[in-house]
């Protein structure tokens, strides 16, 4: 038998599996990237325990948290952990590395595994995480891919990562497309936290030597916002120019944007907001069109009427090197024209 060890922020690569006991909600919220959930209270026991903690005494609480979570370890053990072989190291930690990481640690480490329990637990780490959101970007080579929309961005940045480059895609980590309409279908956002949690395990992965690309974005991804100090490294970087014609821009966006072409009515409703700047009679317009199913004149007039005048003000403004940009001139944004694209750029 043996006793859990102490482990920190910097050895998270050393273990086989990160173990986050806390409650499902604060899983939920934010955890370290691929640590698994094994809670030691669920949501609601957390919160009975909490209860008798404050309204009876410390004494009972500790006594019923501790019935609670020898049940649910129990539970683990014969689920979640029984096929873990005897060579398994998992590190464990909770909120900050206090009574429900030490009873799952002390228990996996009397089983026989090489178990560590994280110092800090969860508070340390997202301390951690916010001050390398600090330092991270500035020693980094930032490519910035610009385009108007629809010009395929987000695909050249999946066909320069399938290429072996390091790529930083802020639109996937944030589960939105970054514009009016990038809500993903049945794909809600993550917290602040775990967006910033996702950013940071990819910084720290990245090789200062080589460069990194990410898409041209605004202070705002959806109603999550980008770190400062990358934002302002990513606007004092380098630029990618992607160019291609109006009509493979609109075909793009019909693809990407299917689930609107079978709900018009969503469509108009997430348009309505822009009614203070082009007024109802433009709007009628674009309802119009929708309910009608012209989409490729709808989407090409949602190009040149708003998208692409708003974005030529917005990276003009903030990326100072998009005037010097090398320029990637595309007649088409199918895969093989991709590809090439990336052989221009590297």
């Amino acid at each position: 038998m043996q006793n859990p060890r102490v482990a920190t922020v910097s050895q998270l690569a050393d273990f086989d599996e990160i173990i986050d006991v806390r409650s499902p909600a604060e899983y939920a919220e934010d955890h370290i990237p691929g640590a698994i959930s094994a809670p030691v209270l669920d949501n609601e026991q957390r919160a009975e325990v909490g209860t008798l903690y404050v309204q009876d005494s410390p004494f009972v609480a500790k006594k019923r948290g501790a019935a609670l979570i020898a049940r649910n370890i129990a539970d683990h053990l014969e689920n979640i952990f029984k096929d873990k072989p005897k060579q398994w190291k998992p590190l464990v930690y909770c909120w900050r590395g206090g009574q429900r990481s030490g009873a799952m640690a002390h228990i996996l480490a009397q089983v026989g595994w090489s178990t560590s329990r994280l110092e800090g637990g969860y508070k340390n780490y997202r301390r951690q995480v916010l001050a390398d959101l600090d330092t991270l970007p500035e020693p980094l080579q930032f490519r910035v891919v610009c385009g108007p929309t629809g010009s395929g961005k987000s695909r050249f940045l999946h066909a320069l990562q399938e290429q072996g480059e390091q790529v930083l895609d802020l639109e996937a980590l944030a589960q939105h497309r970054g514009s009016l309409l990038g809500n993903l279908p049945d794909e809600p956002q993550p917290a602040q936290k775990m967006f910033e949690s996702r950013i940071w395990d990819v910084l720290r992965r990245c090789d200062s030597n080589r460069p990194v690309f990410v898409e041209a974005e605004s202070k705002k991804i959806g109603v999550l916002s980008t770190p400062e100090v990358l934002l302002t490294k990513m606007r004092a970087s380098d630029c990618l120019l992607i160019e291609a014609p109006v009509h493979a821009r609109v075909q793009l966006l019909m693809e990407d944007y299917a689930h609107f072409l079978s709900d018009p009515a969503l469509l108009v409703q997430r348009l309505t907001p822009l009614m203070p700047l082009h007024g109802r009679q433009v709007l009628d317009h674009w309802q119009q069109l929708a309910e009608q199913g012209n989409w490729e004149e709808l989407v090409e007039k949602l190009l040149v009427q708003h998208y692409d005048p708003a974005y030529l003000r917005s990276t003009g403004h903030n990326f100072v090197h998009l005037e010097n940009a090398r320029i990637l001139k595309l007649d088409s944004l199918d895969e093989e024209a991709l590809r090439a694209a990336v052989a221009l750029a590297v």
